[in-house]
């Protein structure tokens, strides 16, 4: 299901982004107090076309994925720490007309970014209230637990800690105080780009699946 989002934040976030690169407004989805919550970086161009997280070709992969851990989709809640699209703008010659055209690729989305929606993810992490949150990928890992996690070192190895929430002036983050259990993953992108990730990424999800069993 949905949660509809309190519109002071989303008014908030929408200010804070005039001007920038971004497109759509992408809700989480999934049980209303779930155990588990994926957490992306941003949503991509299909994403913001039909409305729902990872249904693009990264969601493809991350579906087999969350099977190898014994779970479906309607098991977990999938959400982002960025909530539109963060597009890039180049301009390219086409190979068949010679003509430049622009083309709006994906993007990373910016710490400024990030930071911008990180009172709407605050409110959202606390009203899921999930017991695991697994990162996907470094972006949404750093939002968590800062700057210096990195998930190519902590990637399938499950950690019970208080992660950063934003200040209230908005200029950075402070730790809070309720724990959770943080369960770092690869993005599912990883190994389309590495081919070599892949036993390393199905392993994680293999190994997380037993896990949740144990605790």
């Amino acid at each position: 299901m949905q949660i509809k989002y309190p519109e002071q934040l989303v008014e908030q976030v929408r200010q804070r982004m005039v001007g920038q690169h971004l497109t759509g407004f992408v809700p989480g989805m999934g049980p209303k107090h779930p155990r588990i919550v994926l957490l992306g970086e941003a949503p991509g161009r299909k994403e913001a076309e039909t409305g729902v997280p990872f249904v693009g070709s990264s969601g493809k992969e991350l579906m087999k994925m969350i099977e190898l851990a014994g779970l479906t989709r309607d098991d977990v809640y999938i959400t982002s720490v960025v909530r539109s699209r963060p597009f890039s703008i180049r301009h390219v010659k086409d190979k068949k007309t010679g003509e430049i055209i622009e083309k709006h690729p994906n993007r990373t989305p910016t710490k400024k970014e990030v930071l911008a929606y990180a009172q709407l993810f605050d409110w959202k992490i606390k009203t899921v209230n999930p017991q695991i949150l697994v990162p996907l990928g470094n972006t949404s890992l750093q939002r968590l637990l800062g700057a210096q996690a990195n998930v190519g070192k902590m990637h399938g190895q499950p950690v019970q800690t208080t992660i950063q929430e934003a200040l209230p002036d908005d200029s950075g983050y402070q730790m809070g105080d309720h724990p959770y259990w943080v369960y770092p993953m690869y993005h599912p992108a990883a190994y389309l780009y590495a081919p070599r990730l892949e036993p390393t990424v199905r392993e994680d999800w293999h190994q997380f699946g037993k896990w949740l069993q144990q605790i």
